[in-house]
């Protein structure tokens, strides 16, 4: 039977969590404050841990960071309970390695399904690697997929800030719907985007693997959903799957020979050149939208490291030429081989 250690300092509360807990099969340990709890883990490490961020003593973030420095006890799944929702609250918790949030009230569903997804990924996790026959295909891509299943979704609203600059990585992220650039501010507020996100895409990543901080911030283009990996999983993952390390290193290494691309051209090419690029660049990510690249124009110009009355004037040239088409639904690109081949 899997015991799961319940911290609630709010009587109430912990003691109907419990008694749905182990409704549902689990054992369950109780404390009142976290320095009961951690008191109990040393004593019996738990299967995973619930915990209060709020409490006397010794708070839930105190918690979680004895947890990550005592070896017995890293690793165990750790869930906040919570009644904050503001997004410094969910960034230091991001920061410590928390795995999950519940955000009171919660319902009896929305916690049996946050324990059973952590328990299962931390199984997942800990197993121990099998051969791998097919080493660069279907097991990666299961592997992958499993990282990302049953998780809580995250929705953030458009131009909702996701992580700043500077933020220490706690997560990998994966997106489920919309769209994500990440950008960097120069001295005098001017925008410069690094990297467009769409479905399917992973982000975040290059951060965690360097153990440095966040060297720009990520901001939802659109309303976006989002699911958190943390970093233990993540890790894990690389460390027992040849094939994820090898599908991840493509990943990194496309994207860093992107950005060198991209800062190349605004070195050396001219607006044209740049513009046609970058088109090019978005008409490939754009089949999903019928061929319609969706970006607002503000945001294009960052990518191409104009100002936008520079672009709308570059843009009209192109569709004067029949080479783009532009309207209310975006633009799209109708003559990609002569964008492509002529001399700008």
């Amino acid at each position: 039977m899997q015991t799961i250690l319940l911290i609630e300092d709010n009587d109430v509360i912990r003691e109907d969590t419990a008694e749905i807990l182990e409704m549902s099969g689990y054992a369950v340990a109780q404390a009142a404050d976290g320095k009961a709890g951690v008191a109990l883990a040393l004593a019996q490490p738990p299967d995973l841990v619930v915990c209060d961020v709020m409490m006397p003593v010794l708070d839930g973030y105190g918690v979680l960071h004895i947890f990550h420095k005592n070896p017995r006890l890293a690793g165990i799944p750790f869930i906040f309970l919570t009644a904050k929702t503001e997004r410094e609250d969910f960034r230091r918790g991001m920061e410590l390695g928390a795995d999950d949030y519940l955000t009171k009230p919660f319902s009896g569903h929305e916690l049996l399904s946050a324990v059973a997804s952590r328990l299962g990924r931390y199984q997942y996790a800990a197993a121990p690697a099998g051969p791998e026959p097919d080493a660069g295909g279907a097991s990666a891509v299961a592997s992958v997929e499993a990282l990302s299943a049953g998780r809580l979704l995250h929705r953030v609203g458009r131009k909702q800030e996701i992580y700043a600059e500077g933020d220490a990585p706690g997560y990998v992220y994966w997106l489920q719907s919309g769209r994500v650039k990440t950008r960097k501010l120069t001295e005098s507020g001017k925008e410069f985007i690094t990297g467009i996100y769409q479905a399917g895409d992973f982000f975040g990543c290059q951060a965690l693997l360097e153990q440095t901080s966040y060297p720009d911030a990520a901001v939802a283009v659109d309303d976006s959903v989002l699911v958190h990996i943390p970093q233990s999983e993540f890790l894990q993952l690389l460390l027992h799957n040849a094939a994820v390390s090898e599908q991840f290193i493509r990943l990194l290494a496309g994207r860093v020979n992107a950005r060198e691309q991209q800062l190349l051209g605004m070195a050396y090419h001219s607006l044209r050149r740049r513009v046609a690029d970058t088109l090019l660049s978005l008409h490939a990510q754009a089949e999903a939208a019928g061929g319609w690249i969706q970006l607002p124009r503000e945001d294009l110009a960052s990518l191409v490291g104009t100002v936008t009355e520079s672009l709308v004037r570059t843009l009209t040239e192109f569709r004067r030429d029949g080479l783009i088409e532009a309207g209310p639904a975006g633009i799209r690109v109708q003559q990609p081989e002569q964008l492509r081949n002529r001399h700008w």
